[in-house]
């Protein structure tokens, strides 16, 4: 079916939800605040899939609980609206989810069509997954391994009539395209369309992330504490118009929508499992208040795998933070820990993670060295007993024998358990997807878009992105004011397996040659110190104005298993923004 074939547009598709633990009354205030067509939610984050299995181990169940909380509060008022509801709160176990929201409805007294997508379980892999990162084969016993499915079993479900589509490991964006799909039929050739709902989809996956949450421009954000969610206005041409429901607090502008789309990528060109969406295609336009129109996506063809999300358990881990106050923090941080390894030896554990960060300065100026600094070490072993009590008794009983000033965060506890996310892939034809609609099962089979397929290495080689032209700068890049690089660009960073993504925008497009001709990575391991000689790629948006930086590696197995302070890389754009440097008038 074509796009034309589909139904006229533009479908209001709101987001209640980013992650497992948002806003729970989100759904009630997508649905009683305006009109909307699909309403969504991203339950799946990679650390998600870690508690969930963790969750099943403990007998909990597999799926996301707080999706029946909203659905309670939400899902009459869907039934008699029309709404369809999408969600990948399944997790683990997607028809335990569906079975309990009929359940849910069965007690509410309603009449619902609950379907469940499967088939992104690969456990027990048939062969031990390969690190799609660094070439490694994984030697542990996996706990999980799911594909990430697209949004075709998504639409299959909605045009089997079904009122709420639960899924399992899905691509976030999917849970967009899927009812694109059903809304417009689009096909799988239908390659800009499909992009354009990616684009989307990936604007509003987060929640309030693009109505002005985490934005680095916070200040000018209206009412940030009552942030409204955000809705994507989808056209059978795959352009969309990103909003929110009126009398909301937030923000809607082109520097939200960027930051967003700025967020956990890599390439600009977003391989998924329907399209290749060129994110150097995308274009942004303030079509009014709290609307911006996004335009101009190009797609092309998927590669032939799926991304795969691995996870086995890598050990045990317990983390002391002690608090470093006034002169000589780092005579200070020494003297701690000689006092520690002379208790409990360093090289008695599998890893050792030592992190000092500074919290604060003195009011007086008494040099680099003075102030209020955290001192954490994290200690990682297969062996509960050593990383547990051992270690942390053992920095207790410095207690009186340690630097001045002495007193910690945290008390003597045992290990926990931590998982490892490993990134692999698998052939899309070995993936078969089933929908299943009040007990009739429907079988998916991959379908590829006409046309070449893409490999996975379609971003092309390290470095900025291919064809994109990058503006030449006549200036000089040491001449203006030194001031916080913050003051001319915004930044937004997170987490991607065990890399951290970094992407910097400017707002005034006239010094978007400085940014490019700045920011070199030289420049920014400079500026950052902390991502060492770590291996980075650089990505250039000029139609964002905009740069994308991807530090391979900085979070080390991903972040369950990461011992670092920001352990999602979450502050790792402001931190950028925070240093000065000279700035063009």
């Amino acid at each position: 079916m074509t796009a034309e074939a589909g139904r006229p547009g533009p479908m209001r598709v709101a987001n209640c939800g980013g992650f497992y633990g948002d806003r729970l009354s989100a759904a009630r205030e997508m649905v009683e605040g305006g009109p909307i067509d699909v309403l969504t939610g991203d339950w799946l984050a990679e650390l998600t899939m870690s508690i969930l299995a963790g969750n099943r181990l403990k007998g909990r169940p597999g799926y996301a609980r707080t999706f029946l909380t909203q659905m309670e509060q939400v899902l009459g008022t869907c039934l008699d609206r029309g709404i369809r509801v999408v969600a990948n709160a399944g997790g683990l176990d997607p028809a335990g989810c569906a079975e309990a929201v009929s359940a849910l409805a069965d007690r509410l007294g309603l009449r619902a069509a609950v379907a469940h997508v499967t088939g992104d379980d690969l456990m027990p892999p048939a062969e031990p997954p390969v690190n799609a990162d660094t070439g490694e084969t994984l030697r542990a016993t996996p706990l999980t391994a799911n594909a990430y499915l697209g949004g075709r079993p998504i639409a299959v479900a909605l045009e089997h009539g079904a009122d709420v589509v639960v899924t399992g490991r899905v691509t976030d964006a999917a849970l967009v395209t899927g009812p694109g799909m059903w809304w417009f039929g689009w096909d799988p050739g239908d390659l800009d369309p499909l992009a354009g709902s990616v684009v989307a989809g990936h604007v509003i996956e987060c929640g309030c992330q693009a109505t002005g949450g985490n934005y680095a421009f916070f200040e000018e954000v209206p009412d940030l504490a009552r942030c409204g969610f955000p809705i994507a206005e989808l056209h059978a041409d795959g352009s969309s118009v990103i909003t929110k429901h009126p009398g909301t607090g937030g923000l809607v502008s082109t520097g939200t929508v960027t930051a967003q789309l700025l967020y956990e990528i890599a390439s600009p060109r977003y391989l998924g499992p329907d399209v290749t969406a060129r994110f150097d295609t995308i274009r942004l336009e303030q079509e009014g208040p709290d609307r911006v129109r996004i335009t101009g996506v190009r797609g092309e063809p998927p590669p032939d795998t799926l991304k795969v999300a691995v996870t086995y358990l890598g050990g045990y881990r317990n983390t002391m933070t002690l608090v470093l106050t006034g002169l000589d923090i780092a005579a200070k941080a020494r003297i701690a820990q000689e006092a520690i390894w002379a208790r409990v030896p360093r090289e008695s554990f599998e890893q050792v993670h030592v992190e000092l960060t500074p919290i604060g300065h003195a009011e007086v100026d008494r040099g680099d060295d003075a102030g209020t600094s955290l001192l954490r070490i994290t200690v990682m072993d297969p062996d509960p007993r050593r990383a547990g009590r051992a270690f942390s008794s053992a920095v207790v009983e410095t207690g009186l024998a340690s630097y001045p000033g002495f007193y910690g965060l945290t008390p003597p506890g045992d290990a926990s358990p931590y998982g490892v996310y490993w990134p692999s892939s698998a052939d899309a034809r070995a993936v078969l997807p089933v929908v299943t609609v009040d007990g009739v099962r429907v079988e998916v089979p991959h379908a590829p878009p006409p046309g070449p397929v893409l490999g996975e290495q379609a971003g092309g080689p390290p470095g900025d992105a291919a064809g994109a032209a990058v503006p030449p700068y006549a200036g000089d890049l040491a001449a203006g004011p030194v001031a916080p690089l913050g003051t001319v660009v915004g930044a937004r960073s997170g987490d991607k397996g065990g890399d951290a993504n970094l992407g910097v925008w400017v707002r005034d497009p006239a010094r978007y040659p400085w940014l490019a001709a700045f920011l070199t990575v030289d420049r920014l391991r400079e500026l950052l110190p902390e991502v060492g000689d770590l291996p980075i790629e650089r990505f250039a948006l000029p139609n964002l104005h905009a740069l994308n930086f991807v530090v391979h590696g900085l979070l080390g197995r991903g972040v369950a298993a990461s011992p670092l302070l920001d352990a999602q890389a979450k502050a790792l754009g402001e931190r950028l923004r925070a240093v000065c440097v000279p700035v063009p008038s």
